[in-house]
């Protein structure tokens, strides 16, 4: 990552196996300084949940955000900056829809149910990066993760595949916003994962397999590798990207035709 040591913001670590953890494991690696957000809850339980993920690094601080709240964003904000007075990096990692919008089909969604996956999936992307950018005097790097149902349908993610075309849209737009003061804006287009957030996605093992027969590498691709691309995206290595949906998914997008596998069994 460059001889100076890089300062920067997680949010949206879940537990253990979720992509954020992976990345924050490789900035960490590269000698980063972090600091971390997690959902408030009357149980601690997400407090926990974060503390139990990233306790094998030291942290820069811990604190509090709903980002479903401009108040809690404004005042997250304003501890980090206690903590540390600029930063180099954001990554964002952070989406939701209501279950039952997200498992119906999309024609059958709720008005609600759109507005909340918007809100928090695309709309907490632009006010965070609002507020971070504010900590980059001297310019930085913004990330956020994203999926290839944003781009293509891929049975069962629905909804949330409306709110992942929205959150590109919205990387182009903020790198377009932020290019002048040397802030870099970028996405991962990650491939599929055992995450929290990936079990609320149709036949979750079924989309593994198909996904690892189809790809060119003809595997799934590991949360290290996730993790390596963003902390290229994150450091100065990348200062020359942004705007840019960069997918870590073995190929699995370039693919138009039925994987080698399929073409075998009807061989």
């Amino acid at each position: 990552m460059g001889s100076k040591t890089q300062t920067g913001i997680i949010m949206g670590v879940a537990n253990q196996r979720s992509l954020a953890t992976g990345i924050a494991t490789q900035l960490h690696a590269q000698g980063a300084r972090m600091g971390f957000s997690y959902l408030p809850d009357t149980s601690g339980k997400m407090q926990h949940r974060v503390e139990k993920a990233i306790e094998g690094f030291p942290s820069l601080f811990l604190e509090p955000c709903n980002v479903g709240a401009d108040a809690d964003i404004q005042a997250f904000f304003q501890k980090a900056q206690s903590y540390t007075p600029t930063i180099d990096f954001l990554l964002h990692s952070i989406a939701f829809a209501p279950l039952e919008d997200i498992r119906c089909p999309t024609v059958e969604a709720s008005r609600q149910g759109f507005l909340t996956a918007m809100d928090i999936s695309v709309y907490s992307f632009i006010a965070t990066a609002k507020h971070a950018a504010t900590l980059m005097p001297n310019g930085g790097s913004i990330l956020t993760l994203s999926y290839f149902g944003g781009e293509k349908v891929v049975a069962g993610y629905n909804l949330m595949g409306v709110a992942k075309a929205a959150l590109e849209a919205a990387v182009r737009y903020l790198a377009y916003d932020l290019g002048p003061k040397n802030i870099r804006v970028n996405a991962i287009s990650a491939g599929v994962m055992k995450t929290l957030a990936a079990s609320a996605v149709g036949d979750f093992s079924q989309m593994l397999g198909s996904h690892a027969a189809t790809a060119p590498l003809q595997r799934n691709v590991t949360l290290e590798e996730i993790g390596n691309t963003a902390a290229f995206l994150l450091s100065p290595a990348g200062s020359g990207i942004t705007g840019e949906v960069v997918h870590v998914d073995g190929g699995y997008h370039i693919m138009g035709s039925p994987s080698r596998a399929c073409e075998k069994k009807e061989a």
